[in-house]
């Protein structure tokens, strides 16, 4: 499924893999009609014909699509496309709370208060609109690296009006952190996200979960049954206010909750006030004795661990009869004394003589994992005593099969420290693809693509296109290599825009406010003549100094010749009687006569 080139709906195409979960795996892929990345979740080919994950699957896309706020992550679409369901959500290019912790450990309290205003913030909208998540865990939120919180997975969420659960699939989510009521299979309310997000923010606090088991009953007894383990023994100088907030929200009755998740986030939000500094030690009003109808959970521990009593029990005989056998050989017993005797002497010895060696990490050749898988390759270090790095690099080979390692960092054969932290470089695919026709296309959307999805350079060039074809200011016209060429990933691709090539009009055509505008638009001067014509109207045009169809260039000078109107003689009877208007009248023509050359 992490194939480049498969296309989910004629539309997403994808491009890794993100991450695989119990019922689907997530891929990145890019939305060619939108233009962006988008995360897509497909569910396992195992479960397609389940209508139960089907149901559940469907139920993520409803409820996670009636939710639009920044700190849940936006479902765009969903449905069915050759027999796989898939979800199409937004991108979160970040990580997780739970890989956060298992980095830094515990946080500080002020980026505790920010993350927990965000995730109360957003599970406020989710509750608003009647929709309980019902598995709130780090490994549900994600964290970007500006520091906003994404929370996702609503697939096991549910309307509250919702009557399609039944009793047994109501207790799901991950048992560190579930709540009592839902541990004990009567359901959930909003108040159980509510005990969700405090085992949540005691975790972040200390870096710790508060309960532990070998089995998945006995953590849930524990949050039926036991008080929160107190965070003051971890962290005495933990203002009280922080304290008051966790035990409120992990309370074992619901009643001594917060009512919503409003609530919490406002209280959160002037806990470190200075008002509240005097604040005493939360006290419950409602009785905290274990939930009723637990004997099913009792049972089912009780079974556990009677199988591990017998299972002890058989081991216990079995160490018996071997004894027994050994005592049978007396006469070796004291051989055998003096032996482990001796042995321990030299141990003892060998120990004083190796324990600055051994303390001492050994220096170790990197093996050569090239053309392994990714599993083969994190296995074989792991055995050698190396560190896989999480952040597995891929990039593409086209020697390399899809899902084999290229190389590794530091560089195999090197010779590193034992226990060193190895990263590996695995192959996607062929690094070689075939160069679309893009001319048309908005250049935006084509360098968008290129870039993404075979991570090429991209270079802008003008080439100069006559203004009748058309062409539009930010179309491709087109690239270099030719569309149809075979084009190496990462590599230097040319786009080429439209630079309109303007030619001058036949202004024989022309008003004059018409050829203005054009001078105007092209940044060229204009030089008139004028020249008397008794056939034209007055202000034609009749000659332009640059020829039809030349190309425009800004800054030139045009010459233009305009026709006026033959000078009249004046009439002698004005002359005498109006010696004023005659001179007008006479020094007129004379201008014409002038510029007309006459």
């Amino acid at each position: 499924m992490g194939d480049k080139k498969i296309i989910i709906n004629d539309r997403y195409q994808i491009i890794k893999t993100l991450g695989e979960g119990g019922m689907a795996n997530v891929f990145l892929a890019y939305d060619k009609i939108l233009g962006r990345n988008v995360a897509v979740k497909i569910l396992k080919q195992e479960y397609e014909k389940d209508e139960k994950f089907i149901r559940r699957f469907q139920r993520e896309a409803l409820s996670a699509s009636n939710l639009s706020h920044p700190n849940i992550v936006e479902m765009y679409d969903f449905g069915e496309d050759n027999g796989q369901n898939y979800l199409v959500m937004e991108y979160v290019d970040g990580k997780t709370l739970k890989q956060l912790i298992r980095k830094r450990g515990k946080l500080t309290i002020t980026e505790v208060i920010d993350i927990m205003l965000q995730i109360t913030d957003g599970m406020s909208h989710a509750h608003d609109s009647y929709i309980i998540h019902r598995d709130i865990k780090p490994q549900n939120i994600m964290i970007l690296e500006n520091g906003m919180i994404k929370i996702t997975d609503f697939g096991i969420a549910m309307a509250i009006n919702s009557t399609q659960l039944t009793q047994t699939n109501s207790i799901m989510g991950s048992v560190h952190y579930l709540p009592p009521e839902q541990a004990n299979g009567k359901g959930s309310t909003i108040k159980s996200d509510i005990y969700s997000m405090g085992i949540l923010m005691y975790e972040l606090l200390t870096g710790e979960i508060p309960y532990k088991g070998d089995v998945a009953v006995e953590i849930a007894l524990k949050h039926i049954k036991e008080p929160l383990p107190s965070i003051k023994e971890v962290l005495p100088s933990l203002p009280q206010t922080i304290e008051n907030i966790i035990l409120k929200a992990t309370a074992k009755n619901p009643k001594n909750r917060y009512n919503d998740a409003r609530e919490m986030h406002d209280d959160i939000k002037t806990a470190l006030d200075e008002a509240r500094s005097n604040e005493s030690k939360y006290v419950y009003k409602y009785s905290e004795k274990e939930l009723d109808e637990t004997k099913v959970l009792d049972d089912a521990l009780k079974e556990v661990k009677e199988r591990a009593r017998l299972d002890e029990a058989k081991y216990a005989r079995e160490i018996e009869k071997e004894e027994r056998e050994e005592n049978k050989k007396q006469n070796k017993i004291l051989i055998i004394l003096v032996s482990i005797f001796a042995g321990l002497i030299i141990i003892t010895a060998s120990i004083i003589l190796l324990l600055p060696k051994l303390m001492t990490k050994k220096n170790v050749e990197i093996p050569d994992v090239s053309a392994l898988s990714e599993v083969d390759a994190s296995n074989l270090l792991t055995k050698k005593g190396f560190v896989i790095n999480e952040d597995i690099r891929y990039m593409g080979s086209d020697e390399i099969e899809e899902g084999y390692v290229i190389k590794t960092s530091p560089e195999i054969g090197k010779i590193v420290k034992e226990g060193s932290t190895i990263t590996l470089y695995v192959s996607n695919g062929d690094e070689t693809f075939e160069l679309e026709d893009y001319s048309g296309k908005n250049y935006i959307e084509v360098k968008t693509i290129l870039e993404t999805m075979y991570e090429c350079n991209i270079v802008l060039e003008y080439v100069t296109v006559d203004e009748k074809e058309n062409k539009e200011a930010e179309s491709v016209v087109k690239t270099s290599p030719a569309a149809g060429e075979k084009v190496k990933k990462g590599s230097t691709v040319t786009l080429y825009l439209p630079q309109v090539q303007k030619k001058y009009p036949d202004f024989t055509t022309y008003t004059i406010d018409a050829l203005e505008k054009f001078c105007a638009e092209n940044e060229i001067t204009v030089i008139y003549k004028y020249q008397t014509d008794e056939t034209k109207e007055e202000g034609t045009i009749i000659y332009q100094s640059r020829a039809k169809d030349t190309v425009v260039q800004p800054g030139t000078t045009l010459n233009i010749t305009v026709t006026t109107k033959p000078k009249e003689e004046p009439k002698e009877e004005i002359s005498t009687t109006n010696p004023e208007n005659s001179n007008e009248e006479s020094d007129a023509p004379s201008q014409s006569e002038g510029e007309s050359g006459e």
